[in-house]
């Protein structure tokens, strides 16, 4: 396996990066801004009534909500995923670990990964790069990873693009379906997700990995943090620089790739990643078909400052989330996602 090119000092880069507004998307929107959720006056319901809760794979959430997968492998990220995963515990939500690939092939830095300690009940999904099968990776490394967190579920994360703009990028592609599938079932009865990182699910892929019978698909649509401009922002190498500023705007925007993946299967869990911003936002996807919604930098940066501010964060967007769902006549979530006027489209 080919070594990693910068290390600790790079994963430093990239979070910090990601953080900023700077990798925020440009030239492309996540499409929410097409749709507004329709009011009802009348609606029958009391504020108290309404129930946030779902369940997801089995396990039981207080709200459609996950910290979506960022870090690990420093210092800096052990403390922020431990804040987040306090906060995770308090709030009764999902939470993703970055890729652990480094806390693989270094376990020194294994412990900023875990969290578990302190988020005994939450549902915690473990991450690698699915790519990293294609460079001698296999169950056992995905079972590691797994064991490594005590966690619930496995990320294997896609992002050709990334890796196409980053110095010692993994390029090899070739053949990595079948090895997924490969995966999944070796796995089972651990559930293995495909999540894209910014760029999008289309239909075609939704097929190809529903085939090979991965439980839910993170569409990780574009609209949010783009990894091709967080590579712009490391700049490593001003070649690769140049080439990554090619790419704003490249992408499928998030309610592109929710509605398609959702057309290829009315019951696949699906997480709707890239650019929720507001319990607006959240409503918007449940109601576009995603079963929860996922967000990375808000949480990053609260992460910076404390649990305490990650926690205020979650209740903001669950606050949002019950009115939305009081104010649109949709007393649980369930209702909200199949409610037939929730929901109109304002622009093509």
């Amino acid at each position: 396996m080919k070594e990693i090119p910068a290390g600790p000092l790079r994963k430093q880069r990239q979070l910090h990066a990601a953080a900023s507004e700077a990798s925020q998307a440009r030239g492309i929107t996540t499409g929410l801004d097409r749709y507004r959720l329709v009011h009802q006056g009348l609606p029958e319901l009391s504020l108290e009534s309404v129930d946030t809760s779902t369940t997801f794979l089995g396990h039981a959430l207080s709200a459609p909500l996950i910290i979506a997968s960022m870090t690990g492998g420093t210092d800096e990220a052990g403390i922020i995923n431990r804040r987040l995963a306090i906060a995770a515990q308090e709030t009764g939500i999902a939470m993703g670990v970055g890729s652990q690939r480094v806390a693989l092939e270094n376990g020194s830095v294994a412990a900023t990964f875990q969290v578990r300690g302190y988020a005994p009940d939450i549902m915690l999904f473990a991450n690698l790069g699915a790519v990293q099968l294609n460079y001698g990776y296999g169950p056992d490394q995905c079972r590691r990873a797994i064991e490594m967190i005590e966690g619930d579920a496995l990320f294997l994360h896609i992002n050709p693009m990334q890796e196409s703009v980053q110095v010692g990028g993994d390029t090899d592609f070739c053949g990595l379906l079948g090895k997924i599938g490969s995966i999944v079932r070796a796995l089972d009865p651990v559930p293995v997700l495909a999540k894209e990182v910014g760029n999008g699910v289309s239909e075609r892929m939704a097929r190809q990995l529903i085939d090979v019978g991965v439980a839910g698909i993170d569409v990780g649509g574009a609209g949010g943090t783009a990894f091709q401009q967080v590579e712009e922002l490391v700049g490593e190498d001003a070649e690769l620089a140049a080439i990554a500023s090619a790419f704003m705007g490249w992408g499928i925007p998030l309610v592109d790739s929710l509605r398609a993946v959702r057309s290829c299967s009315m019951h696949l869990p699906l997480i709707a990643t890239g650019g929720i911003r507001s319990g607006v936002d959240v409503a918007k996807a449940l109601a576009l078909g995603a079963n929860l919604c996922g967000m990375a930098s808000p949480f990053l940066r609260a992460a910076m400052e404390s649990e305490a501010a990650v926690v205020a964060r979650i209740r903001e967007l669950v606050g949002v989330l019950r009115r939305v769902m009081f104010l649109t006549a949709a007393s649980s979530v369930e209702e909200l996602r199949g409610h037939p006027e929730v929901l109109v489209r304002v622009s093509p």
